[in-house]
């Protein structure tokens, strides 16, 4: 039985930092909502699909937007959620920081864009205060992290353990993940124990081309996402690690619904519904975690199939 976790990044942007109190309402319902002429093809319709089939996601949400705009487009968006019956659990951006109406810590004076950018004392009052966030806004049981654009350090995870997160999910290894100092020298693949927190790293593989790649809804074809997924049971792996965000099913602009990426999704969910003896859909609550010793190697796909992914990303910039 593999471990799967389909995770969602749940934020909000208002396509730039100008004006921003005036462009918020419509950038909410852009990026959550997702209206469309054709529909709604935002969060609530991708949780849905998952709950059709039974699929558990984990939802990574960033509420940092809450101390500009106020408590309760937040606790509207973790509602939606859990009332899915979906994980909730923490993200940031920290982009907002010196744009919250009460500062958060100390030294707003600059923007700084990730995370490993401060110090491990703003670090630990910046997860303390996100985390609250959360907990206000209704959700239960704020065990795990994301740091926006996986922008994270040795000390995001000194700061998770002493607010008592016990998971984290920023290592990437085709962003900044090598360059974070979780142990150095090591590619990580699997799950492993570092600072009193247990990391789950994004799955990443060699595609047909030899590009290094994580497995990202928007950036894997179905046949990619299938043949990793069997690799990693077949070789034992015990997670697997997808990354979503609540606006993939939209295109680019966000103004009409991207309909291969959304067959991508249901292929998917019909997946990990036909072989649930094979494939645990989890999130983090509760989670008991199955940590390693030895790094794999990462998996591979073929070039038929990374073929196949780029014949369709050239029509999804074509037409959707």
């Amino acid at each position: 039985m593999l471990d799967v976790f389909f995770t969602i990044d749940v934020e909000i942007w208002c396509d730039g930092w100008t004006d921003i109190d005036r462009k918020f309402p419509e950038a909410y319902r852009k990026y959550i909502l997702g209206p469309t002429s054709r529909g709604d093809y935002g969060l609530p319709f991708q949780l849905q699909m998952l709950a059709d089939h039974g699929v558990l996601g984990t939802c990574f949400v960033e509420p940092l937007f809450s101390t500009r705009f106020g408590p309760q487009p937040l606790a509207d968006i973790v509602g939606l959620i859990q009332d899915q019956g979906q994980d909730v659990q923490l993200h940031m951006h920290t982009e907002w920081v010196d744009e919250s109406i009460k500062p958060l810590i100390a030294d707003t004076s600059t923007k700084r864009q990730h995370l490993f950018h401060y110090t491990l004392e703003e670090q630990t009052e910046l997860i303390r205060a996100g985390a609250a966030m959360l907990a206000e806004a209704g959700a239960s049981g704020i065990e795990a992290f994301r740091a926006g654009s996986f922008g994270f350090n040795l000390d995001t995870l000194r700061a998770l353990a002493t607010n008592g997160i016990r998971f984290d999910s920023s290592y990437n290894a085709t962003m900044f993940g090598p360059a974070s100092g979780v142990r150095p020298g090591e590619q990580l693949i699997e799950p492993v124990e570092c600072e009193n927190v247990v990391e789950y790293p994004m799955t990443v593989f060699t595609d047909g081309l030899g590009s290094p790649r994580h497995t990202q809804l928007t950036s894997c074809s179905f046949g990619e996402l299938e043949s990793l997924l069997w690799q990693s049971l077949e070789a034992g792996r015990k997670s697997f690690v997808i990354l979503s965000h609540n606006f993939e099913l939209l295109n680019p602009g966000k103004t009409a619904p991207d309909p291969v990426v959304i067959a991508r999704l249901e292929k998917l969910c019909r997946f990990f519904e036909r072989h649930r003896d094979s494939f645990r859909t989890c999130g983090f609550k509760d989670l008991a975690p199955h940590i390693v010793d030895t790094q794999p190697a990462p998996l591979r796909t073929s070039f038929m199939k990374t073929g196949r992914r780029i014949l369709e990303q050239a029509y999804r910039r074509k037409y959707s």
